[in-house]
């Protein structure tokens, strides 16, 4: 007994020991900062950017908000992201500044955001923000009554301005509050009256020719020279260029696909792609597509994988089959964690300057190169003088690229071994930032990259990856009620997630099911349809809310309506409904789904560039889908025959034998592969060899 009690007591003697080298070795960490603030404790590599600031920030939460009640202080609600070019800007001239903090600490509560993990609390001040000023971004700085209620904002401020504010703020509010709130009653309305007005369609119909005019009338926004639209700064907008591939092929209208296949290949040879490994940077500052704000986002490749794959199907175009190879060779090396789960971003800055990672003088090329760097410069357009700041040169291919080969008897494999060289070299440059977080949705979404890549190009190590991140989600991020959470880093889960986690998730599951066959994830995604229907649905509007009824209240519960860089919540669930609604043969979802449609007409019809992905859906009513179900042993087989070429308006249902699921019922016959072409629910007899299905297809 003796010995048992003398080793436990070693074993408290060294945990106490190690317990106190841990609390040192925190200690001393902590001492090599002059100030640390309540963001050490976050997650977010963001929130931990300012995690030493002098100002004394808070995390967004019961304590920050009811410190300021308590106090009776405005708050600064500050919003960025940690690939924010202008957020470090910011940072480092007001957050950093003793004396602003000084003032900023001693007047108001402070808050930071990250705008990733809390875009509900971003969506909310942006409106403000907008409606204040006309204008929104990041970073996004807001000031608040103690209740959270906007009163003021704006987004970047140089020092002087920031301080005049805070000052004349904070002296305002003690001479007169009353100002103060009748401000904040007045922006809190506009927020309300921000909120898309839904009028559904009298004769509850869908109509081609009015899409059709709609379309016509946006081709007026169309860089008929660079591609994209003829707005600045140049954003890809993957989900409009997939509304206008999409149309193309509806209306077979062949300058409509020109304008893609012209957007698309400026694009990748711009230098808002990255030439030497693949990926986009978040968009251009020029028309050209030239000058890239250089920081990467998992969410534009996500899509743009998608995109350039379902082009390439269309058009057999080679760009856009390289254009897919390296930016997942991308996506494998650089933002895929050892969890098979993908990291948010990586940042525009290295070693405090915009784009250093990337660009070159013509001098650095040469002493690499030697010779051989005539063909390369004349290539990718690299001057002595530079073709951005500072005599630094952003790679971009040469327009008449073809002569270029020509000029020096080589082909494009000179160039490729040229650019390893070169990539070899820029790996041994100070990395930017990388903001290793994991986000549900923005995850969801390259699930869905990679499935559509997988289905255009048949690589085995696609889906497989595909597969890796749905069982994370499913393993890490779902609890067994079937709520999902937002944000995961270092095995902390957090955050109670929002309507695109859940949506980009089930649409992700769905492809998934469609690829491999394995019925878990169609039956996921059914779940996390019914869970969103539970927890987010509005009955009123006939809408989804962003947020659960589950989380705390903010001043306002919005609604995503409108598409942008990423599709809007509502329009994938809308979209979601529709697949589910043919698979379960649920009347109930597909009438959800097209009276969701319906409600947005008037706006679709009016304003393309902001619900392009509900156009998408209004074509699928208005020009009724295929659904080619395929029962049987040899149903991959066929489908790959079948899917060779783009078909937006065939939806996939396939199992090797007897299924569950209802779209599959009476359907199997044992040693047979049956194919069922259906269209509105009404099915064709089934056919057995994939001649006969495509003829039924083109009927």
């Amino acid at each position: 007994m003796k010995i048992y009690v003398n080793i436990f007591a070693v074993i408290i003697i060294l945990n106490l020991n190690c317990n106190m080298l841990k609390q040192n070795s925190d200690n001393i960490k902590l001492a090599e900062h002059k100030y640390t603030n309540h963001l050490i404790h976050e997650n977010s590599p963001y929130l931990l950017q300012h995690a030493h600031n002098p100002v004394n920030w808070y995390p967004w939460g019961d304590e920050a908000l009811k410190k300021a009640q308590d106090e009776d202080k405005l708050i600064i609600i500050s919003i960025g992201y940690s690939a924010c070019h202008w957020c470090h800007v910011m940072a480092h001239e007001c957050f950093e500044n003793e004396e602003i903090a000084k003032i900023m600490n001693d007047n108001f509560i402070c808050i930071k955001v990250d705008r990733e993990e809390r875009p509900d609390i971003d969506n909310i001040y942006m409106t403000a923000v907008q409606l204040i000023t006309g204008r929104g971004g990041w970073p996004l700085n807001c000031f608040a009554l103690p209740d959270g209620k906007p009163v003021y904002g704006g987004t970047y401020f140089r020092p002087n301005d920031w301080k005049k504010i805070l000052l004349n703020l904070s002296e305002s509010y003690k001479l007169d509050k009353t100002k103060f709130l009748e401000t904040a009653k007045n922006i809190q309305a506009g927020i309300q009256k921000s909120e898309f007005s839904f009028s559904e369609s009298a004769d509850n119909t869908f109509d081609f020719i009015k899409i059709r005019k709609a379309t016509e009338r946006f081709i007026s926004n169309f860089d008929t020279k660079y591609g994209g639209t003829n707005y600045s700064p140049k954003f890809p907008m993957p989900v409009l260029w997939n509304y206008f591939l999409e149309y193309s092929f509806y209306s077979n209208d062949k300058n409509i696909k020109s304008q893609v296949e012209l957007t698309l290949s400026s694009i990748a040879k711009g230098g808002i792609y990255d030439q030497l490994a693949g990926g986009f940077s978040r968009y251009s500052t020029d028309a050209k597509w030239i000058v890239p704000h250089f920081e990467k986002m998992l969410y534009d490749n996500a899509q743009l994988v998608s995109l350039y794959s379902k082009a390439y199907l269309l058009t057999g175009n080679d760009l856009y089959k390289n254009v897919v190879f390296q930016t997942t060779e991308f996506i494998k090396n650089e933002m895929t964690s050892p969890e098979n789960a993908f990291y948010s971003s990586y940042d525009a800055d290295s070693e405090g300057e915009e784009g250093k990672y990337y660009v070159w003088t013509k001098t650095e090329i040469e002493a690499l190169l030697k010779e051989k760097s005539k063909l390369f410069c004349d290539y990718y357009n690299v001057s002595n003088i530079g073709n951005w700041e500072n005599g630094k040169n952003i790679l971009y291919v040469n327009e008449k690229s073809d002569k270029v080969f020509e000029k020096y008897n080589l082909s494009e494999k000179a160039i490729n071994e040229q650019k390893q060289i070169l990539l070899k070299e820029r790996k041994k440059r100070v990395k930017p930032g990388l903001d290793d977080k994991i986000l549900t949705s923005w995850n969801a979404l390259m699930i869905s990259g990679y499935i559509d890549a997988y289905e255009v190009f048949g690589k085995r190590e696609y889906l497989q990856s595909a597969e890796n991140a749905a069982n994370f989600i499913i393993e890490k991020l779902l609890s067994s009620n079937l709520g999902l959470k937002r944000s995961y880093k270092n095995g902390n889960a957090k955050i109670n997630a929002f309507s695109d986690d859940y949506v980009f998730t089930a649409e992700a599951f769905i492809k998934l099911y469609q690829a491999s066959g394995n019925e878990k994830y169609l039956q996921t995604a059914k779940l996390l349809t019914d869970y969103l229907l539970t927890h987010f649905y509005d009955k009123k509007s006939g809408m989804f809310f962003y947020t659960s009824d589950k989380d705390a209240k903010l001043t306002v519960r919005q609604k995503e309506i409108s598409d942008n860089v990423i599709p809007a919540s509502n329009s994938v669930a809308a979209k979601n409904l529709y697949s589910l609604g043919i698979m379960f043969s649920d009347s109930r979802y597909l009438d959800i789904s097209k009276k969701m449609v319906l409600k947005t007409e008037e706006n679709l019809l009016s304003n393309l560039n902001y619900f392009a992905a509900w156009a998408s859906l209004y074509l699928y009513f208005s020009k009724p889908s295929y659904e080619l179900v395929i029962v049987g042993k040899d149903y991959k087989t066929f489908k790959e025959k079948l899917t060779e070429k783009y078909r937006p308006d065939v939806f996939f249902a396939g199992v090797p034998g007897k299924s569950v699921i209802p779209v599959f019922k009476d359907r199997y016959k044992k040693g047979e592969t049956l194919i069922y072409v259906c269209r509105n629910y009404v099915c064709k007899q089934p056919v057995k060899t994939v001649a006969e299905a495509e003829k039924l297809l083109s009927e």
